[in-house]
């Protein structure tokens, strides 16, 4: 059954793949937007987190924030499969603008390493190719159920020399060893960690578990850390690839300190796209326990 599912998976992947750019956004977009209009799961789940963390915005504007990064989720999704089966040179072609990429060379120049933030938002799969392309570079990820996608989803990612590392011990070890080489580490830093190592710390103003890796990281191999995403540019004119300094204090050794710098990192980037940040995810989910689960307001955190 598993193979059957790879299969009608990487099948649609391919077939989506030889649309242009245009045709997969635009599809996305729609697709999107029908989520967001069955008011289903998502939707919920993007209305809450926009509620929380942008109180500022009126109900109109929230509404309307919600609309739009479903929008752009669905393109999110669409554009995939053209950044696993297109070419690298053809993928790397629909970076338009680039700014901050001075930060990257002036980082690594310390032969110290950099922790790559790369938050969930806009297109992060063309984050990866293009500074694997460019430098030594492993990433973390988390494997899926189905074991030959897994497969797939490394060769894809890796057809330029990018290792994905899982994020247990050996593959811990082996980001260390990147850093220590001067490489880089890409990390997903905006997701909702388990285990009961990580801390508590302010996102949006909710104190929310997050993860205390790349504290960890920093005070043992003396990496730099920066913050990249790749920006949708309208009209289907590719893509803006933004490299911005992290908030002081991640390398902290107190772990509250750097997760609390970790999450700010992480809000300055979202602020400058707020539309294109993966909302539906529950990153507010692991709070203190006793405290109400945002989600299930007749729940409390254990």
């Amino acid at each position: 059954m598993s193979k059957l599912k790879y299969f009608l998976i990487a099948g649609l992947l391919r077939l989506v793949s030889f649309l242009p750019l245009r045709a997969a956004q635009f599809i996305g977009k729609w697709l999107g937007l029908l989520g967001w209009a069955m008011n289903g799961r998502s939707r919920k789940v993007t209305d809450t987190n926009i509620r929380i963390c942008l109180p500022e915005l009126t109900s109109a504007e929230q509404r309307q924030l919600s609309k739009d990064s479903m929008a752009h989720t669905g393109m999110t999704a669409a554009e995939i499969p053209l950044m696993w089966e297109w070419s690298v040179e053809k993928c790397l072609g629909l970076i338009k603008e680039t700014r901050g990429l001075e930060l990257v060379e002036e980082a690594l120049a310390s032969g110290k390493g950099l922790i790559l933030l790369a938050p969930h938002i806009g297109n992060w799969e063309l984050i990866g190719l293009l500074f694997s392309s460019r430098y030594k570079m492993a990433s973390l990820y988390s494997p899926p159920h189905i074991k030959e996608f897994e497969d797939y989803m490394i060769r894809v990612r890796g057809r330029v020399g990018s290792e994905l590392v899982r994020g247990d011990r050996r593959g811990l070890l082996r980001l260390m060893g990147i850093l220590k080489e001067g490489g880089v580490a890409g990390i997903l830093p905006d997701q909702s960690p388990r285990g009961k190592t990580n801390a508590y710390a302010p996102f949006f103003g909710m104190e929310v578990r997050t993860m205390t890796l790349v504290n960890k990281l920093m005070l043992k191999t003396g990496a730099n850390v920066l913050v990249a995403f790749a920006e949708r540019l309208p009209q289907s004119n590719g893509f803006r690839i933004i490299v911005e300094e992290a908030a002081p204090g991640n390398g902290d050794a107190d772990p509250v300190v750097a997760a609390t710098a970790l999450n700010k990192s992480v809000e300055k980037v979202v602020r400058m796209a707020p539309a294109q940040y993966q909302w539906e995810y529950k990153r507010l989910r692991h709070r203190p326990p006793g405290n109400p689960n945002p989600y299930y307001p007749d729940r409390v955190c254990r």
